[in-house]
């Protein structure tokens, strides 16, 4: 695989991760009313618009905040396995350890922790479908961006992605194509996990790689992590990654305007699909930012069918009384 560095086009860390849910109610009071992350855009998979696309993040939803969710209400658990994405993770001020271990503990939510992985504190916990969450507790804090108006004091909150933890069976074509193509650098690595970073000061990502070569694949399902997106600046950044990407023998798609970023997708070699986007335009496009995630939004080519996805879509409300998260 060719080389790929000009620091002007360097990946900048995590633009958005989205998963797989099932009831979205659930999973709107679980992020919201629990996490305390902000919905920033109640819109639709633009691929399937018989489902919603929920987008959580900073007040804004800035790009390395935001986790979105394609929730379908009859969907059954997903089964871990390799070729995945087997956690996601957030980084939370130091000094708010005693109040999330509280705070998971009024809303019944069991933990394992606090833990220590390359020295840094974690705690671990699952969302209602089942995916992992961890919480790593470091130094700085997002106060600056974080969603006032938000349940969860700005000074204790969740303030962007720590990283990803993916479970492969192999570890070698994924490797060289995060050093080598992507910019990624190996940072540590202990017993059966290896750690590689990208971005620089509070945008550092890492993703840590666990290997286990008889591991069975996942089924995807709720609590699965559907795809990664990267952070590119612009469009030309972009452009740029999707001749390198094709270089590097992947399959690329086409930039596809996703409305509030643009994009590419391709699969890594161990099966998880990733994605390059852009920074802009962002959420506050169709939005102003007091009223964020208040309305459905839809692209103007769907704007026809309006009448016909509300009607499909379930009810959903911040207003509504908190439903059970088990």
């Amino acid at each position: 695989m060719a080389s790929a560095r000009s620091s002007e086009q360097d990946i900048l860390g995590i633009h958005h991760i989205t998963v797989l849910a099932s009831d979205p109610q659930r999973n709107l009071d679980f992020y919201v009313k629990v996490l305390g992350l902000r919905l920033v855009k109640k819109t639709v998979n633009f691929d399937a618009p018989d489902v919603y696309h929920l987008y959580y993040g900073d007040e804004i939803g800035r790009p390395g905040t935001i986790l979105t969710f394609f929730p379908f209400p009859d969907a059954a658990r997903g089964k871990p396995g390799a070729g995945e994405v087997a956690a996601v993770a957030f980084s939370v001020p130091k000094r708010a350890l005693e109040f999330w271990v509280e705070r998971l503990s009024r809303h019944g939510i069991q933990f394992e922790g606090p833990s220590r992985r390359f020295e840094e504190e974690f705690i671990a916990f699952r969302d209602p479908d089942g995916l992992q969450i961890e919480f790593f507790f470091v130094d700085g804090d997002g106060r600056a961006t974080a969603w006032e108006e938000g349940p969860v004091p700005p000074e204790f909150a969740a303030w962007r992605f720590h990283g990803v933890t993916l479970q492969l069976q192999k570890i070698d074509q994924t490797a060289a194509l995060l050093t080598e193509t992507m910019g990624f650098q190996l940072s540590e690595q202990r017993d059966d996990r290896v750690r590689y970073t990208v971005g620089t000061n509070s945008d550092r990502t890492a993703i840590d790689i666990l290997v286990n070569a008889h591991l069975p694949f996942a089924r995807t399902s709720a609590g699965s992590v559907h795809h990664i997106a990267w952070r590119t600046p612009d469009d030309l950044s972009q452009l740029a990654w999707q001749q390198k990407i094709a270089e590097a023998g992947l399959s690329v798609t086409e930039i596809i305007d996703r409305q509030y970023f643009r994009s590419i997708y391709y699969r890594e070699p161990g099966g998880i699909l990733f994605e390059i986007a852009t920074d802009p335009p962002g959420f506050t496009r169709d939005e102003r930012t007091e009223s964020l995630g208040t309305g459905l939004m839809l692209p103007l080519w769907l704007e026809p069918s309006r009448v016909r996805i509300e009607r499909i879509l379930p009810p959903i409300s911040l207003a509504s009384p908190m439903v059970a998260l088990k």
